[in-house]
C-alpha cells in the first residue's frame, strides 16, 4: 500500500505547531507539511489555552519573524509589560502594596495573547499558503524509519497511515516521542496552577479611588499590563484578552500551599478571599460570567534530548517546561523552532546534522535549566518585597542583556557562534545560578517591610539601555562584544546587589526604591 509523504509532519497544531508549519514554509517554500492537530477548529476564543502573556523573544518571533504583526496589533491586546504587586498587611488595599510596573509601553513590544483567536487565525493561514492541516484528528502512533518514519492518524474513527522524512512532537505535555523513548525525566521545582476565565475585564485601575492611586497612572492602563499578585509561596495571575474575557490563574509552591485547596473553583475563590481578599471580592461580581476552571499539578518537566539527526524534533511543551512565572513558554517556543528549522534545512540540503542536533539539544537543555533556576525553591521570597524587587530588576538585567540579545540577533540557531561563545556562556549561567542562591538566603534573613512605593524598572537607565538596545542591528563582531560587555557589567551590577543584601540598606539608606543604589550600575562602570 502506497502512504502519502510529506518531508515534515508535524504531530500536534498547537501554537508550537502551527507557528513551526508557517515559519518552515517561509524558509522553505518547497518542503511539503502535515500538520495534525487533536481540537477540531475553530477553537473557543478566551477560555481555551493559557499562556496568554508573551515576553520579548516570543512577540519579536510572533510580530518579526513569522509576520503576524497586523494581527497582534488588530486583534489582540499591546501589554503593558508585567507588573507586580506585593504583600502588605491582609492585600485589602491595593494602594498601600509596593507596585513595581511600567507606565508607560515599553520600546520593545510584547502582547496578550487571546490563545483561541490566534491559533485559530494561524490555523487558517496556514492551510492558505499550501500547508495540510487536519484538525480534530489524532495521532495514534508514530514509528521512526529510514528513509521515513510512519505516523498513524485517527481521522473520523478510522486510522490512516503518512510517511514523513520529518516528524516533529508539537503534542504538548502528551509528549509523544518523549514518552515512546523514555526521554522524561523529572523537575526538581515542584509548583501547582490553577487557572479560570471570566467573561468581562477585571480592571485593577477601579480597586481604589484614592487619588494618589489614580495620580502615579492618570491613563488607567495597569489592567492592560500581566499583573501579579504577590504573596509568600505564589502569585495570581490578571491577563486581559482581546476577546474582553480576562485570565485569572493561582501559582503556588505545594509545599506552602498544597494543591488540594486550590483545585476547584470554590476552593480557589475561598483561597483568594484569605490571601488575595480585595482581588476576591472584585471577582465575586463576576461569578456568573465564568467560562471554565482548570488546574494542573506539578506541570514542571525536564526531558534528556531535544533533536536528533534520526530526523525527529521536539517543539513547546512536548519537550520541557519551567514556569509561567516570566511569561517563557513563548520564548521557548521561538527558540526550539528556530533550531528545529534550522536542523531540517540543513538536512534538506543534504548536509550531516549528528553534530548540530546534539550541539542544540544540550545547548537547549542547559538554557532550560537556567532558567529553571529563576523558581526552583524561589517562591518563598515572592512575599518579599524588598528582595524580590530586586531579583526581578537582576532577573530582567540577565534576560535583556544576554538572552534576548542573543534571540533577536538569531544566534540559537548558529552552532558556530553559539561554540565559540560557550565559555562565556557558562560564567554567565554560574553568576546566575549564585545570584538565585544569594537572592534566597537574604530573603529568608530580611524580612522588614519598607512601607509603599511605586517604581519602574524602565525608570532605571541601566535597564532602560539595555532592552533598548535589542533591536540594534549589529554585526557578530560587535554583538560579542556587546554581550562581552554586559556580562561584565551584570558582574559589578551582581557586586551592588550582594553588598546591600549584606548591609540590609535598600531603601533606608537610599531614599525609597525609585533611587535605590541595587537598580543602578556605579555611574563610572556604565557604557555609554
Amino acid at each position: 500500500m502506497s502512504l502519502t509523504t510529506y518531508d515534515v509532519i508535524i504531530a500536534g497544531g498547537g501554537l508550537a505547531g502551527l507557528c513551526l508549519a508557517r515559519q518552515l514554509r517561509q524558509e522553505h517554500p518547497d518542503l511539503t507539511i502535515l500538520v495534525a492537530e487533536k481540537k477540531k477548529h475553530p477553537v473557543p476564543e478566551a477560555a481555551h489555552k493559557v499562556g496568554e502573556s508573551s515576553v520579548e523573544i516570543g512577540a519579536h518571533y510572533f510580530s518579526k519573524i513569522l509576520g503576524l504583526e497586523e494581527h497582534l496589533v488588530e486583534k489582540q491586546l499591546y501589554k503593558l509589560g508585567l507588573r507586580y504587586f506585593f504583600t502588605e498587611g491582609d492585600n485589602r488595599d491595593v494602594t498601600q502594596r509596593i507596585e513595581l510596573g511600567p507606565k508607560t509601553f515599553p520600546k520593545v513590544p510584547s502582547f496578550q495573547l487571546d490563545r483561541g483567536r490566534l491559533e485559530n487565525f494561524l490555523l487558517e493561514e496556514d492551510r492558505k499558503c499550501g500547508i495540510e492541516v487536519l484538525d480534530g484528528v489524532k495521532v495514534t502512533a508514530i514509528e521512526f524509519g529510514d528513509p521515513h518514519h510512519r505516523v498513524d492518524i485517527d481521522i473520523a474513527g478510522q486510522v490512516h497511515s503518512f510517511k514523513g522524512r520529518w516528524v516533529v512532537d508539537g503534542t504538548g505535555r502528551t509528549g509523544m516521542i518523549r514518552r515512546k523513548l523514555g526521554l522524561t525525566r523529572p523537575a526538581s521545582h515542584n509548583a501547582n496552577a490553577v487557572w479560570f476565565r471570566m467573561g468581562s475585564r477585571i480592571k485593577i485601575d477601579e480597586w481604589s479611588p484614592k487619588a494618589s492611586w489614580k495620580d502615579w497612572m492618570p491613563s488607567e492602563e495597569r489592567w492592560m499590563s500581566t499583573v501579579h499578585l504577590m504573596g509568600k509561596g505564589y502569585w495570581t495571575w490578571l491577563i486581559p484578552l482581546a476577546s474582553n474575557s480576562h485570565s485569572i490563574g493561582i501559582v503556588a509552591d505545594d509545599a506552602i500551599h498544597p494543591y488540594q485547596t486550590l483545585n476547584r473553583f470554590d476552593r480557589a475563590m475561598s483561597w483568594l478571599h484569605k490571601f488575595e481578599p480585595q482581588c476576591a471580592e472584585f471577582l465575586e461580581d463576576h461569578r456568573n460570567e465564568l467560562d471554565d476552571f482548570l488546574g494542573l499539578q506539578h506541570f514542571s518537566h525536564n526531558c534528556t534530548q531535544m533533536y536528533s539527526a534520526d530526523r525527529w524534533a521536539l517543539i513547546g511543551e512536548a519537550g520541557v517546561f519551567t514556569d509561567p512565572f516570566y511569561s517563557p513558554g513563548s520564548d521557548f517556543i521561538s527558540i526550539g523552532n528556530d533550531i528545529t528549522a534550522e536542523l531540517i534545512g540543513r538536512d534538506r540540503r543534504g548536509e550531516d546534522i549528528t553534530q548540530h542536533a546534539a550541539f542544540f539539544s544540550r545547548m537547549y537543555l542547559l538554557l532550560f535549566q537556567a532558567f529553571l533556576k529563576l523558581y526552583d525553591g524561589q517562591y518563598p521570597i515572592m512575599g518579599n518585597a524588598q528582595v524580590m524587587t530586586v531579583k526581578v530588576a537582576w532577573d530582567n538585567a540577565c534576560y535583556w542583556a544576554i538572552s534576548a540579545l542573543l534571540y533577536f540577533r538569531r544566534k540559537y540557531r548558529d552552532m558556530a557562534y553559539m561554540q565559540q561563545l560557550e565559555g562565556l556562556l557558562t560564567r554567565f549561567f554560574f553568576l546566575h545560578a549564585r545570584m538565585q542562591a544569594r537572592l534566597k538566603a537574604w530573603s529568608d534573613s530580611d524580612q522588614v517591610s519598607y512601607g509603599y512605593q511605586q517604581m519602574s524598572l524602565l525608570d532605571m537607565p541601566y535597564l532602560h539601555r539595555i532592552q533598548g538596545q535589542l533591536w540594534d542591528d549589529i554585526d557578530d563582531a560587535t554583538l560579542t562584544m556587546r554581550l562581552t560587555e554586559n556580562f561584565a557589567e551584570l558582574e559589578r551590577y551582581a557586586d551592588v546587589i550582594l553588598q546591600m543584601a549584606a548591609g540590609k540598606t535598600i531603601a533606608r539608606d537610599h531614599g525609597g526604591f525609585e533611587n535605590a543604589a541595587v537598580f543602578q550600575l556605579p555611574k563610572a562602570h556604565v557604557a555609554a
